[in-house]
């Protein structure tokens, strides 16, 4: 057995190799025409149903009007009542027909099941899930005082978005319905400081990728992976100081939030938002090592600026 994993280990990469020089170009192509014609003829959401976690500021916020503009009906999710009032009044200004409140906690596997229930009680389908919910804890992992506080990290992002998801699948199957999860580029670029929440967005994206195959062709699922977006949870107070990122540039959640609805329309499978992001992936993907020593000097330089 050892030597054919010595034999794989030659020719494989070798084969991989040619085999993408002959087949990127195609899919390349392919890929052009499909977004084209998908961008000529979006998905009319006039009168669709939109369920979205996390909706009472943010990326959840923006996304809740972007779908108001085009007609949908909105199921608006948080655990800050008065926030989400606020915004379900301004997305039927904006054209929603109706938008209903729903005050739960994503953590609670109890209120993932209320949250699908009371959504179908009310319009009688859920045509869109879109798994928003997040919160992250910032600093260096070997000085958090009490690890514990770190579950509420993974029951939020990780299983937030996987048990509302279960009990809406049945759902989304009969109206074909499709699954956006807001990811974040932390789950495949290791930023210090959010580790937990890196991991937590890790998980979630290979829950989803695996899943996408699973419900195939019936559910379609939107994986996006927003860079450093402009929202209470990536403020410099909160997260972009701390992490010495606040002298990358972010964008607005409202372009943002365009942007996904955009994309969402046309069924595309990936987005990363800005688009330039993409570029850092293919330097994780193929620099790793000046990728880690450039990320561990940004570390060193952020406690540097913070002591002086």
């Amino acid at each position: 057995m050892d030597l054919i994993h010595k034999i794989f280990n030659i020719t494989l990469p070798f084969l991989s190799f040619i085999l993408l020089i002959i087949v990127l170009p195609i899919l390349s192509v392919y890929r052009a025409i499909k977004f084209c014609i998908r961008s000529v003829v979006p998905e009319n959401l006039v009168g669709k149903v939109v369920l979205i976690t996390g909706a009472s500021s943010g990326i959840g916020e923006h996304l809740a009007y972007e779908y108001a503009k085009h007609g949908a009906c909105l199921a608006l999710v948080a655990r800050r009542k008065e926030l989400l009032v606020a915004v379900a009044e301004k997305a039927e200004e904006l054209g929603s027909p109706k938008a209903i409140v729903i005050k739960a906690d994503v953590s609670s596997f109890e209120d993932c099941k209320t949250i699908v229930d009371e959504t179908i009680k009310q319009f009688g389908k859920l045509d869109c899930l879109i798994n928003n919910a997040g919160i992250g804890i910032v600093g260096l992992f070997e000085e958090q005082k009490c690890i514990k506080d770190h579950i509420s990290t993974m029951d939020v992002n990780f299983w937030g978005s996987v048990n509302v998801t279960h009990f809406a699948l049945p759902h989304l199957r009969k109206s074909k319905g499709r699954i956006v999860v807001i990811g974040s580029c932390g789950g495949w670029f290791g930023t210090p400081k959010v580790s937990v929440y890196n991991a937590s967005k890790a998980a979630q994206q290979s829950f989803f990728e695996t899943l996408r195959i699973e419900v195939a062709p019936d559910i379609g699922i939107t994986m996006v992976t927003p860079g450093i977006i402009n929202t209470p949870l990536a403020n410099k107070d909160c997260f972009l100081y701390q992490t010495s990122l606040d002298k990358v540039p972010s964008q607005s959640a409202e372009g943002c939030a365009n942007a996904i609805v955009n994309s969402a329309r046309r069924g595309d499978e990936y987005l990363t938002e800005p688009q330039w992001m993409c570029a850092a992936f293919l330097w994780v993907m193929l620099l790793p090592e000046v990728m880690n020593s450039f990320r561990r000097f940004q570390m060193v330089a952020g406690y540097k600026h913070k002591f002086q």
